[in-house]
């Protein structure tokens, strides 16, 4: 069922008024039955509906034309969307969500919304190391149909987006300003990518410029959107760890990709470890994780209603592609099982950072000559790469 347009407009202006948030306006709407009656209402009624003094006058305070930019931008581009839970196309997985957003700005493919999402999120200064770890879990995720949700941050949040973009998968990006304003500025054209190979997404209304106090509640939208949350690098008070946490409190899959105990971006991974997130090392880790989930969406298997609305959207993918991803990583599975001890032990030595000739030696205690035949079987075969100076990586 979806709302008419002066609906729409009334709330619209009551989620301008400062101290209103999702709680207030569900409850005005409760009492009430629409926006247009709460702002039809006396002050008498509306304290009655539960409303504060203050907040009370902070909505008497907005202007009865506040709505026309959030509504000017909505018609000046056919790709730009505004959600309220009764549209369809409302996320099912984040109308489910303890204080979910009651209004939804969309720039991009609003279906997208409902098709199967991991938010992947990490530091805004990751090594390099993070980096890469970021673009592949990302492009091979969007290349096997799950898209890859996160914030529009520097570092981790906007490697991630590129990953899933050069793999020609969907891409959402939750930010915590108005839709109008591009924040960081430096991701402005990846930005402009992401609407046009997936869609950007916001709770705030036109005009909202960054403010520090937003960000927690992107991230709630963001882990409120996924069936997991992957945290790539993070330290110990990385905001990546209240996308978790919210994660865990909405019932959703947590991974962490461990890293070096020198390395203080490892750390807030490790603490999650420890707390009972599951440890990936592949992308087929948390696919397989998610098979469950994956196969009710895609009608592999029976599921009760609470994932029937995720079917309402056809899939952009074949219903055959998670399928042919645990095939494959069954495959790869195989594989490594089938090389010999020595060659298995340097393969687990190497990571994606490239690594010297002489460091693997060490680890794997086996002499020179020995390492350097099997790197060269290893690299024949696909399972690692020479990146110059001696050293060496995983594929």
């Amino acid at each position: 069922m979806e709302i008419t347009e002066d609906e729409l407009q009334a709330r619209l202006q009551i989620w301008r008024a400062a101290g209103i948030g999702p709680a207030t306006l569900n409850r005005l709407l409760n009492h009430f039955g629409s926006a247009n009656a709460a702002l039809a209402a006396s002050d008498t009624e509306l304290s009655q509906a539960g409303l504060k003094p203050d907040t009370l006058q902070h909505l008497r305070a907005v202007p009865a034309d506040a709505a026309a930019a959030d509504l000017e931008w909505l018609h000046r581009a056919a790709h730009r969307h505004i959600l309220v839970p009764e549209d369809r196309l409302y996320p099912k997985l984040l109308r489910d969500v303890k204080a979910a957003p009651p209004i939804l700005f969309v720039a991009g493919n609003p279906a997208l919304l409902n098709e199967p999402q991991l938010a992947m999120v990490g530091s805004r200064t990751p090594t390099s190391y993070g980096k890469d770890n970021a673009q592949a879990f990302a492009h091979y995720l969007a290349k096997h149909g799950i898209s890859v949700t996160s914030g529009l941050a520097l570092g981790i949040d906007a490697v991630s987006h590129q990953g899933a973009l050069e793999a020609g998968g969907h891409t959402l990006a939750v930010i915590a300003t108005g839709l109008d304003i591009m924040y960081p500025a430096k991701n402005r054209q990846l930005a402009e990518k992401i609407v046009e190979q997936g869609a950007i997404v916001s709770e705030f209304p036109i005009g909202v410029k960054p403010q520090a106090q937003n960000f927690p509640r992107r991230n709630r939208i963001i882990s409120g959107l996924s069936l997991g949350t992957l945290v790539v690098e993070a330290a110990l008070q990385s905001g990546s760890l209240v996308t978790a946490q919210h994660a865990l409190e909405q019932g959703r899959e947590v991974f962490a990709i461990p890293g070096s105990i020198h390395s203080p971006l490892a750390h807030g991974c490790h603490r999650l470890i420890r707390q009972g997130a599951k440890l990936v090392e592949t992308a087929a880790d948390i696919l397989e994780e998610l098979a469950p989930q994956l196969q009710a969406y895609l009608g592999f298997v029976s599921k009760s209603d609470e994932a029937a609305p995720l079917q309402t959207n056809k899939p952009s993918k074949p219903l055959s592609f998670l399928q042919a991803v645990i095939t494959q990583a069954n495959a790869e599975e195989r594989s490594i099982a089938s090389l010999d001890a020595e060659e298995q032990q340097i393969l687990a030595t190497i990571g994606l950072e490239p690594l010297p000739v002489d460091q693997i030696v060490i680890q794997t205690g086996l002499t020179t000559d020995v390492v350097s035949s099997m790197l060269l079987m290893l690299e024949l075969q696909g399972y690692i790469t020479a990146c110059g100076g001696g050293r060496y990586k995983r594929l």
